[in-house]
């Protein structure tokens, strides 16, 4: 595996922290209550750091194609949960507020995590492209299955009880749930895009890889502003760094044949991901993902934190 291939996955998700945080600080303007409508992104177009993110988010769905021309899902995608703690960074900056002792050793540990995981699944090529159609079309609609069944139960949250014009955490991470696994489908589509491109110009632009792309892509960015404009980064940072390498690496093993080692190594690569998770869900506590909301002072620990 060329040691470009990781620069380039890191590098994307630096692109996709400072996308999250721009997004976040544009839809803090907008009322909640266009969420899930074309008018949030309406909105949003009247906001000009939304363009800033809309701008990091591109340049991170190209880093991550490019590094998915010479990877693996199963490679590329797991770097991607780099992207909450460089997304901490940033917001320790636009925020005004400082990263403390026990934010830089979670993300320490998740670094560990991360280089064991890849260490232990020693993920190996797999085909370029799913083997028949009836594959493509049984993952996508699982995909859009569970994609819609995560966006209706937000939908059903935000117009049952009352307050409804309230951020709720709780639908703000479904949606960022939604939005992640929509990503993950997004990264599928650009590994079969580089599939096609291998075989020139021509086969790029008639491969339909390409325009599913687009429109996954699209409706991933939609889902993304709706969850952002649900809640805090709080909610919605942790849930789309999740799903999307969990959907992404189940694409690249069980579609594309990506080979991972069994036996002990695979337990230990649970263990692993265990670390990885444990870690994501305590950074996602920080008080730097909560100041966003203007209601937590500067420098002071968010409940649950240590100094």
């Amino acid at each position: 595996m060329n040691i470009l291939t990781y620069l380039l996955a890191v590098l994307a998700a630096c692109a996709n922290a400072t996308s999250s945080v721009l997004q976040r600080k544009a839809n803090r303007r907008v009322p909640q209550k266009q969420n899930l409508s074309l008018r949030l992104i309406w909105s949003l177009l009247h906001e000009p750091v939304w363009f800033g993110g809309v701008l990091a988010i591109t340049a991170g769905f190209l880093l991550q194609a490019t590094a998915l021309s010479g990877g693996e899902l199963a490679v590329v995608e797991p770097v991607l949960v780099l992207e909450l703690p460089a997304t901490l960074i940033l917001a320790s900056w636009v925020f005004r507020s400082r990263l403390r002792r026990p934010e830089w050793s979670t993300t320490a540990v998740m670094a560990a995590g991360l280089a064991g995981l890849m260490f232990f699944l020693a993920p190996s090529a797999g085909r370029s492209a799913p083997s028949g159609w009836y594959v493509w079309l049984a993952g996508i609609l699982i995909n859009l299955a569970t994609v819609g069944v995560l966006v209706a139960w937000a939908y059903h949250r935000g117009r049952s009880g009352s307050g409804a014009g309230r951020r709720r955490p709780a639908r703000a991470a479904v949606l960022g749930a939604a939005a992640g696994a929509q990503f993950g489908l997004t990264a599928t589509l650009m590994k079969g895009m580089t599939g096609a491109f291998s075989h020139g110009l021509d086969a790029l632009f008639t491969s339909w890889q390409v325009y599913g792309m687009v429109a996954s892509g699209l409706l991933g960015m939609f889902l993304l502003q709706s969850a952002m404009n649900a809640g805090r980064l709080i909610a919605v940072q942790p849930a789309i760094t999740l799903s999307d390498p969990v959907v992404s690496v189940l694409w690249g093993v069980l579609a594309f044949g990506e080979r991972v080692r069994g036996g002990w190594f695979a337990a230990a690569a649970g263990v692993c991901a265990i670390v990885i998770a444990v870690v994501v869900l305590m950074l996602a506590r920080s008080p730097l993902l909560e100041a966003d909301s203007g209601r937590t002072a500067r420098g002071a620990p968010s409940p649950g934190w240590p100094r």
